[in-house]
């Protein structure tokens, strides 16, 4: 998967380059389109820094040009950002019934970037959260697409930070042990910078908005998203945020190399039983099981 930038990225260059990139992969190249909150990598580079709303506004035309640049035999576009004039591109890349084109994930809170992912995106990114934040998220943005046609279209995916252990007491520990451990001058920076995304929103909700020092010693709220405890603790909450509607967990870990594999044999192949005895399906179910982890403190 290729991050993109819309701004310092031209959508001629980036559909050529991930329509080759899916060629040499055999059809595994996906995007995900930021709209970007860090206000330097705009104007270090003569890139002019727009408000929220029109760096949203600029990354569904973005998005509009790849799609059409990859499925049309010469594309047109007028748009605001963007202009294209019978534009061809070949090799396209790989193409079936059930992937038209490489996938194209979009992440962000706001209204804007709900109404870009039920527009245009293929699965819609969410950070970490609580359970009514989850639950309102999916909602709104399949209320969103179904206004657009597009019900059933738009996919789900959600940061997380796995910490499996023995005992949950042992996960907690690494937990603290992580945030105790970071550098907070790094983590002020960044919460300072991410304003840009999410309380500069005009309903100041935003990404990171809510946001607290804790959460953002892991930039995308993984912590949030609670896979921190045994294995089998893992596996049940994994079960709840499938059954909630969420199709990609994006995981990350405090030594990769040393936990991927166990995390596989341990996690995964646990997973994969409950979902053999039809779990993670009846999301009334999974909440009262799981529920209680993710819900919003009072």
């Amino acid at each position: 998967m290729a991050a993109l930038l819309p701004g310092p990225w031209n959508p001629a260059v980036a559909a050529k380059q991930i329509a080759s990139i899916d060629q040499y992969s055999k059809g595994r190249a996906a995007v995900n389109v930021v709209s970007g909150w860090f206000k330097l990598e705009f104007s270090s580079i003569g890139q002019w820094w727009l408000d929220h709303g029109e760096r949203y506004r600029r990354s569904r035309e973005f998005i509009e040009c790849l799609k059409g640049i990859w499925t049309q035999e010469q594309f047109n576009f007028n748009g605001d950002f963007y202009q294209f004039h019978d534009y061809p591109l070949k090799p396209k890349p790989l193409s079936s019934s059930d992937r038209p084109h490489p996938e194209i994930f979009q992440g962000g809170n706001s209204a804007d970037a709900r109404e870009n992912a039920a527009a245009v995106s293929d699965y819609y990114f969410m950070n970490g959260n609580t359970l009514e934040g989850f639950q309102e998220q999916i909602r709104d943005v399949r209320k969103r697409a179904e206004a657009y046609g597009r019900a059933g279209q738009v996919k789900f995916a959600v940061n997380g930070f796995i910490i499996a252990r023995e005992t949950e007491a042992e996960a907690i520990q690494v937990l603290q042990e992580i945030q105790g451990k970071a550098d907070k001058e790094a983590v002020d920076a960044f919460a300072d910078q991410v304003k840009n995304a999410g309380a500069s929103t005009q309903n100041k909700s935003g990404m990171w908005a809510n946001s607290k020092f804790e959460d953002l010693v892991q930039y995308n709220d993984g912590f949030r998203t609670k896979l921190i405890g045994t294995p089998a603790q893992i596996a049940e909450r994994i079960m709840l945020i499938k059954s909630l509607g969420v199709d990609i967990l994006l995981v990350a870990f405090l030594h990769y190399d040393d936990e991927i594999q166990k995390f596989g044999e341990q996690v995964i192949t646990l997973v994969r039983k409950l979902e053999a005895e039809g779990r993670g399906k009846d999301e009334t179910y999974e909440i009262s099981l799981t529920g209680d982890v993710y819900r919003a403190s009072k």
